[in-house]
């Protein structure tokens, strides 16, 4: 599985480039036709504490997955998009 990192304003460290790469390759044990993922980290002009956005798409054939989660850090919105597209891929495989 391919995956890219995009960001908006905000230049990711070491660690959270790590993490996702992890956590994306952990959905692969629930669907193993994805082709592709992206992620979209942007900081979002608000000024609310929970200003974090992690995008997430999940390319597979047919309907690509797309999750949007805002949270008070990268970390925290990037686990509850992996988790919802988790959530997503597991139902679409029942379904195939």
């Amino acid at each position: 599985m391919k995956i890219t990192i995009q960001t908006v304003g905000v230049t990711p460290h070491e660690p959270l480039k790590e993490r996702i790469e992890k956590k994306l390759a952990k959905l692969e044990t629930f669907y193993d036709k994805i082709v592709e993922a992206a992620v979209y980290l942007k900081v979002e002009n608000t000024s609310e504490k929970e200003n974090k956005t992690t995008e997430l798409v999940v390319k597979i054939p047919g309907n690509d997955i797309v999750v949007k989660k805002t949270c008070a850090s990268f970390e925290e919105s990037l686990d509850d998009a992996v988790e919802t597209a988790k959530k997503l891929l597991i139902k679409k495989k029942e379904l195939a």
